[in-house]
């Protein structure tokens, strides 16, 4: 995720708590749904997608956070 950013998601992760929880939560659901869309677990389609809906939005938070340390 974000390879343009290796260096900074790095130096976040040292420093930013909140970051280091989003970028983490963030990983959790993509190996959560990797693992449901291979059947090692099971769920509903709306909790798949429900999943899916929250990693999107950390993933929007992530970037904005990126894109705000860039510019300081």
């Amino acid at each position: 995720m974000f390879p343009e950013y290796r260096d900074l998601i790095s130096t976040l992760k040292h420093s930013d708590l909140h970051f280091t929880n989003l970028f983490n939560r963030h990983n959790e659901l993509d190996q959560k749904i990797k693992n449901i869309e291979s059947a090692i677990e099971v769920a509903s389609h709306e909790a798949i997608e429900a999943l899916k809906k929250e990693k999107l939005h950390l993933k929007d938070e992530i970037y904005a956070i990126l894109t705000k340390a860039k510019n300081t």
